[in-house]
């Protein structure tokens, strides 16, 4: 049984926590693959808002909810607008280590994202890049399988018999930083701590899947997707 780390304030979960059962778009890239300079400011900006939310979840009895749903919202466009950022500063890749240009790592990292298939996640596609992953996936934690209990230091919290996003990209990064490192010869953070994910409506999964498949064309990698070896689309 998996412990997830989030914990319920009036049936609204902290937005960065996924609802079970939703198809997820997550990136996640090599650490030091952003200018330091950048990352401050994201940094900064983050506490800001996180802070201003913070505050409204502690009146939410007292309020009508409208207060903490428009924090949210600012909260998920902050992020839409760093993620693109940063995207594009990862596709330039004019600055940081891009390992993964060494197919022994892209390996490494491919197979570790089918190795989970079918166990924690449907896996819908991925491409593995010089210096960031983006995968499409299901995970199978879904509203139906939670338990419900106290705890005396977070309160409510929930369980499930599925691992939350977090601690699947736990896993994935864990394994693969330590084999990738061992190749390297070398020791240390390999992975950036934190990723970029955010739940896909179905109207949009049909252009995320291609928008991950397409990333090495629009780095002019590639002239098609198929060439990359290290892109994926499950058979559908």
């Amino acid at each position: 049984m998996n412990t997830l780390d989030y914990r319920q304030f009036h049936h609204r979960n902290l937005p960065h926590i996924h609802t079970p059962g939703k198809t997820l778009f997550v990136t996640y890239r090599l650490v030091d693959s952003i200018p330091q300079n950048i990352l401050k400011k994201y940094g900064q900006e983050k506490e800001l808002l996180l802070k201003q939310l913070q505050k409204i979840e502690k009146k939410v009895n007292k309020m009508d909810g409208s207060d903490e749903q428009t924090a949210i919202e600012n909260l998920e466009s902050f992020r839409r607008r760093w993620f693109l950022r940063f995207e594009e500063i990862l596709d330039k890749a004019e600055s940081g280590p891009m390992w993964l240009q060494d197919q022994r790592l892209a390996k490494i990292v491919a197979d570790s994202l089918k190795h989970y298939d079918q166990k924690s996640y449907q896996l819908h596609a991925f491409c593995v890049m010089s210096n960031h992953v983006h995968i499409v996936i299901t995970p199978f934690l879904n509203e139906s399988e939670l338990q419900e209990s106290r705890d005396e230091k977070y309160g409510t919290v929930f369980s499930s018999k599925h691992p939350s996003l977090s601690r699947i990209m736990h896993s994935l990064k864990g394994y693969t930083a330590h084999e990738c490192n061992k190749i390297f010869g070398r020791t240390g953070t390999f992975w950036e701590a934190e990723s970029f994910e955010h739940s896909i409506r179905s109207r949009r999964f049909e252009k995320t899947v291609d928008y991950v498949i397409q990333n090495p064309v629009k780095a002019g990698i590639v002239k098609n997707w198929q060439d990359w070896e290290w892109s994926y689309v499950e058979v559908r």
